[in-house]
C-alpha cells in the first residue's frame, strides 16, 4: 500500500508539473515573442498578443482584396474609357448608399457583433457573384462584371476601413503611435501575398474560383475580432469587467446619415476630409504624369510593364522597411503632425523638381518615394487621427470619410487634371500648380496633428 501510495503521489506530482508547464508555456511563448518584437517595435508585454493578432487580421483583409483585384482590373481593361468613367460614377453613388445603410446598422449593434456580420455579408456577396459568373451566359456576364467592378471598389475600402475603425477603438492614441506602423506591416505582406496567390492559381483553377479563395481568407477576419483581447489601458479606479461591458454596448447614435452630419459640423473631421481630398488630387496628378511620360518614353508594352514592376518592387521593399523601422519612431519622437507632413513636404519638392526638370528618372524616384511614404508613413499616422473620436464617429464618420470622400477625391483629381490639360497646361505647368496645393496640404497636416494632440490630452471637451 505504501509503495502504491508513493507511486500515486509521484504520478500526481508529475501531472501537476505537466499541467503547470502547459499553463506557463503560453507565457513563455509571449515572453519570447516580446523579446523579438521589441527589436522592431515599442510593444508592452500585455500588448504582444493583440499586436500579432492585429497584424494577422490586416494580412487577411488585404490579401483577400488583392486576390480579386486583378479580376476587377481585367474588367476595366476590357471596357472603354467611357464605360470606365460610368463605373467610377456608379462606385461613388454605391459608396454613398452603402454608408447610409452602414450607419443605420452599426447604431444597433456592438462592435464584436456587427464587424463579423459585415465581413460575412461580403462573403455572401462573393458567393452570389461566384454562382452568377459560373451559370450565366457571356452576354449576361458583361453586366455581372460591371456590377462586380463597382462592388469590389466599394468592398476594398469598406473592409479596410472597418479594420482600422476597430483598431482605433481598441487602442488609445499613445498605443496607436507606437503600434500602428508595425500593424501596417501585416497589410503590406497581405498585399504581396494576394497577387502571388492569384498569379499561382489563376491558370489552375480559373478566375471565378479565385472568388472562393477571397471568401476563405475573409472568413478569418470575424475570428480575429472574436479572439481580440482588451488592451486599452483602464483608469485606475474603474472596474475592468464593467469597462469592457461598456465598450461592447451598441454604438448608438442618430439616423442613417448621422455620420455625414457629424462630419459637416466638425472642423476637425472636415480637416481630415480636406487632407484626403488634397492627397487624392496629388495622387492623380502624379499618376497621369507617369502615364504621360512612360507613354512617350516606352514604345514597347513589355518594357513599360517591366518598368512598372520595378517601381512596385521598390515601393513594396521601402514600405515594409519604413513600417518596421521608421514610422513608429517618427510618431513617438515628433508626433502626428510632423509625421503627417512628411508626404505633403515630399510632394512639394517632387512637383517643384518636375516643374523644372520634367524627366522620367526624376518622376520614377518621386513616385517610389511618394507611394512608399504613403503606405509606410501617412496611412498609420492618419489612422491615429481617429483614435480621439467618440466611438460613434470612429465607425460612422470614419467610414464616410475613408470611403465616399476618398472616392470623391479620385473623381475631383481626374476632372481637375482633364480641365488643366484642356486649358493647354503641360507637365511643367500642372506641376507648378500642384506644388502650392501640396504646401497647403502640408500646413493642414500640422494643424491636424496639433488638434489631435489637444484632443488626446483632454484639452477639448468634444470633437470640433
Amino acid at each position: 500500500m505504501k509503495v502504491r501510495d508513493r507511486g500515486d503521489a509521484v504520478a500526481s506530482t508529475r501531472e501537476a508539473c505537466a499541467a503547470r508547464s502547459l499553463e506557463e508555456e503560453p507565457g513563455r511563448t509571449m515572453k519570447a515573442a516580446h523579446g523579438l518584437l521589441q527589436k522592431a517595435v515599442d510593444v508592452r508585454p500585455n500588448e504582444v498578443r493583440a499586436l500579432l493578432l492585429a497584424c494577422g487580421f490586416n494580412f487577411v483583409i488585404l490579401a483577400s482584396y488583392y486576390v480579386i483585384r486583378p479580376i476587377r482590373d481585367d474588367i476595366a481593361a476590357a471596357g472603354s474609357v467611357e464605360s470606365l468613367s460610368w463605373l467610377f460614377s456608379g462606385t461613388l453613388v454605391a459608396m454613398l448608399v452603402a454608408n447610409a445603410a452602414f450607419s443605420a446598422i452599426v447604431a444597433q449593434m456592438s462592435r464584436r457583433r456587427f464587424l463579423p456580420i459585415a465581413y460575412r455579408f461580403f462573403i455572401v456577396n462573393l458567393l452570389i457573384f461566384y454562382v452568377l459568373m459560373r451559370t450565366l451566359t457571356p452576354a449576361q456576364n458583361v453586366w455581372v462584371g460591371r456590377a462586380f467592378f463597382i462592388w469590389v471598389s466599394v468592398f476594398n475600402l469598406f473592409v479596410v476601413t472597418l479594420f482600422w475603425a476597430f483598431m482605433t477603438d481598441v487602442f488609445d492614441s499613445e498605443q496607436a503611435k507606437r503600434l500602428f506602423a508595425f500593424i501596417s506591416v501585416g497589410g503590406s505582406l497581405g498585399a504581396i501575398a494576394g497577387p502571388l496567390f492569384t498569379a499561382t492559381l489563376v491558370r489552375k483553377i480559373g478566375a471565378p474560383n479565385l472568388i472562393l479563395v477571397t471568401a476563405l481568407l475573409l472568413e478569418l477576419a470575424p475570428w480575429c475580432v472574436k479572439f481580440f483581447p482588451a488592451v486599452r489601458p483602464a483608469p485606475a479606479l474603474a472596474n475592468p469587467g464593467e469597462q469592457e461591458q461598456e465598450k461592447e454596448k451598441p454604438i448608438g447614435g442618430g439616423g442613417i446619415l448621422s455620420g455625414i452630419a457629424h462630419v459637416a459640423r466638425s472642423p476637425y473631421l472636415l480637416g481630415i476630409c480636406a487632407f484626403l481630398l488634397l492627397h487624392a488630387f496629388c495622387n492623380t496628378v502624379v499618376y497621369f504624369q507617369q502615364a504621360d511620360l512612360t507613354g512617350h518614353q516606352f514604345h514597347d508594352r513589355a518594357a513599360r510593364t517591366a518598368f512598372f514592376a520595378q517601381l512596385d518592387l521598390a515601393v513594396n521593399t521601402l514600405t515594409i522597411l519604413g513600417q518596421l523601422f521608421i514610422t513608429g519612431r517618427l510618431l513617438k519622437w515628433f508626433g502626428v503632425g510632423v509625421t503627417l507632413a512628411f508626404l505633403p513636404a515630399l510632394s512639394v519638392l517632387g512637383f517643384l523638381g518636375l516643374g523644372f526638370v520634367p524627366v522620367l528618372l526624376l518622376l520614377a524616384i518621386f513616385q517610389v518615394a511618394r507611394r512608399a511614404g504613403n503606405f509606410a508613413v501617412t496611412r498609420p499616422a492618419r489612422e491615429v487621427l481617429f483614435t480621439v473620436l467618440r466611438r460613434e464617429d470612429k465607425y460612422k464618420a470614419k467610414s464616410f470619410i475613408d470611403t465616399f470622400i476618398y472616392r470623391l477625391g479620385d473623381q475631383v483629381g481626374a476632372w481637375s487634371y482633364a480641365l488643366l490639360t484642356w486649358l493647354g497646361l503641360g507637365l511643367t505647368g500642372i506641376s507648378f500648380i500642384a506644388a502650392p496645393l501640396a504646401a497647403i496640404w502640408c500646413g493642414l497636416s500640422f494643424w491636424l496633428g496639433k488638434k489631435q494632440a489637444a484632443l488626446a490630452a483632454g484639452k477639448s471637451g468634444q470633437i470640433g
